[in-house]
């Protein structure tokens, strides 16, 4: 009999893991849920932002959603060419999560004017990347109420800079010298532990998969955001080991306690073979070989993985998203590097539940401005337990909670459906706590039953859900 107990309180517990589940127990079975392309919300066609814009990174400030990118050229053989010198961090910003502007902050200068929506230009360094955070330490100083990390890429060193106002940034202090920073560097404060946590990247050695080494994620944390530990390298709990090049790591805002990551997959092909001249624009990776075979022959995805403490990892092999249809400038070293951050927006569908709106840009190596499209996610949408027809079954573990009434995340077939009902400890059916059959999608369905669940608060109770054509996201008591 299994006897662990947790305390979820009230807090929203989600089925992207088997932590809260009863795998003996439990005839449901994991999936992954991709994002589904929307609109084009952004062309990054000023001058300065050229075909490179990457590293997008978006913050939550009271309403107004902070973004913060690189702008540059990349290398194209026969056009334009890159200066590494020349990479800049531009920002915009919006209201809603549709609409974007690029304010003229009149900062940096480029070309002769400071009309632009440049915050950081060679000036103070050789960008490779740059991440923005407010700050909710309530020990927090006002003038360093917005906190940034960035490699330098005068000395390879990650650098911590500070913000009053979220736009002029000061570049402060080296914090690590221990790692491979050329990437999207993620950091935050973690209200339950009281560090500051920071997601980088560096390398280890595995001559079986790859002999220049697998490109991998570590974290480092502090205490007061300026001294950092050593990094420890991510535990994916026994999975594949393969290159990941950013990791896009985050508290998941509906369940802060779970941290989600969007990391890019590095896959490089070794020699060229037909189906590489079948690709769309084969010729410019040609050209691109000519210089580093790496930029012709190396291809990219991105994967979702999620975790409870910061150092071990439940992570989807399958892509989570993928370049999409062939055409002339993707399916190259450069898709698929989500931007960091979401923001719930409403959906389409008059009545519907809000979505999570994801960005992603395209248009590396094609000597043409980048272009950033908005996806749409579920709710808690990003894997669930499913189903199959006729029947499969959901159990948890032991908890207790606090709350009178229960609300499921799920989506079934017209046919399909689910029963809900709460458990002892030992499995036998409490009464009173049976439902009806339910069926239908929504992300915060309230179950009703006989008995009133306040009675039940702060006992040990399990839940069982039997699915049939039925996804189960995520659920809560309140």
């Amino acid at each position: 009999m299994d006897k662990e107990k947790i305390n979820i309180g009230g807090r929203r517990e989600v089925f992207w893991d088997d932590y809260m589940v009863d795998t003996a127990r439990t005839t449901a079975e994991f999936r992954l849920h991709k994002p589904v392309k929307k609109e084009m919300v952004m062309e990054l066609n000023m001058p300065w932002e050229g075909d490179g814009c990457d590293y997008f990174n978006i913050m939550n400030d009271d309403g107004l959603y902070r973004m913060y990118y690189l702008g540059w050229w990349m290398i194209n053989p026969g056009e334009k060419e890159h200066t590494g010198s020349d990479i800049k961090v531009c920002y915009a910003e919006s209201r809603d999560g549709i609409h974007w502007t690029r304010p003229n902050l009149n900062i940096v200068e480029w070309q002769g004017s400071a009309e632009n929506n440049v915050i950081l230009g060679h000036e103070t360094d050789i960008y490779d990347n740059f991440f923005a955070f407010k700050d909710p330490n309530p020990a927090c100083k006002p003038e360093e109420k917005y906190k940034g990390v960035a490699e330098s890429g005068r000395d390879g060193t990650l650098w911590g800079y500070t913000s009053a106002d979220a736009v002029h940034w000061n570049k402060v202090k080296e914090i690590s010298r221990k790692g491979k920073f050329d990437s999207l560097n993620c950091a935050f404060w973690d209200k339950a532990s009281g560090k500051y946590y920071c997601y980088i990247r560096d390398f280890h050695d595995n001559e079986e998969i790859d002999a220049y080494g697998i490109r991998d994620i570590r974290y480092i944390t502090s205490d007061d955001f300026w001294n950092w530990s050593d990094p420890v390298m991510l535990d994916f709990c026994g999975g594949a080991d393969y290159p990941l090049y950013t990791n896009n790591v985050s508290p998941y805002y509906r369940a802060p306690h779970i941290l989600t990551g969007f990391p890019t997959r590095y896959v490089q092909r070794y020699g060229w073979t037909k189906n590489t001249d079948r690709l769309c624009g084969a010729e410019r990776r040609k050209l691109r070989c000519e210089l580093e075979d790496r930029l012709g022959m190396t291809v990219t995805d991105a994967v979702f993985m999620c975790s409870r403490d910061g150092e071990h990892w439940h992570r989807y092999d399958e892509a989570w998203l993928t370049p999409g249809p062939e055409h002339e400038y993707n399916w190259v070293y450069g898709d698929c590097y989500p931007a960091l951050g979401m923001i719930q927006t409403a959906s389409e569908y008059e009545g519907a539940d809000d979505v999570i709106s994801m960005y992603n840009f395209e248009g590396k190596w094609s000597a043409k401005p980048s272009k950033l499209y908005r996806y749409e996610v579920r709710l808690d949408g990003f894997a669930s337990l499913y189903g199959r027809y006729p029947g499969q079954t959901v159990v948890t573990k032991p908890f207790t909670f606090e709350g009178s009434a229960l609300k499921v995340n799920f989506a079934s077939s017209a046919r399909g459906g689910m029963y809900v009902k709460v458990l002892d400890e030992d499995c036998n059916v409490i009464p009173g706590f049976e439902s009806c059959e339910i069926y239908g999608d929504r992300v915060d369905r309230q179950i009703d039953f006989d008995g009133d669940l306040s009675a039940l608060a702060g006992k040990t109770v399990r839940l069982q859900f039997e699915l049939s054509d039925c996804d189960i996201y995520s659920f809560i008591f309140e």
